[in-house]
């Protein structure tokens, strides 16, 4: 068996007891809600500033603000940082 074969079959193998309550070191990440216009509103920015600096098109921050449309996987993790330490954000992003 390679290598290869013996990573992914143990991953599945630890996958099946964590779905059955049996994997007790799992880490597993869950990420709260999000409200995107309030945290857009504590920095100041427009629609128009928020998407540009964080690479969001205006369109889905303007369904997230209405509620059409919820963030999640990669854009809720940043949205959650964004609440949390914006300025951080910012600095990584411009360089």
């Amino acid at each position: 068996m390679s290598d290869f074969f013996s990573s992914i079959k143990q991953g599945l193998d630890e996958a099946v007891e964590f779905s059955e309550g049996k994997c007790l070191q799992a880490v597993v990440h869950q990420f709260s809600s999000v409200d995107v216009k309030n945290i857009r509103s504590k920095m100041g920015m427009t629609q128009t500033e928020f998407a540009s600096a964080f690479g969001i098109s205006v369109s889905t921050l303007r369904h997230w603000e209405r509620g059409d449309r919820v963030p999640h996987g990669p854009a809720l993790v940043l949205l959650n940082v964004v609440d949390k330490d914006p300025q951080a954000v910012l600095r990584a992003l411009c360089g």
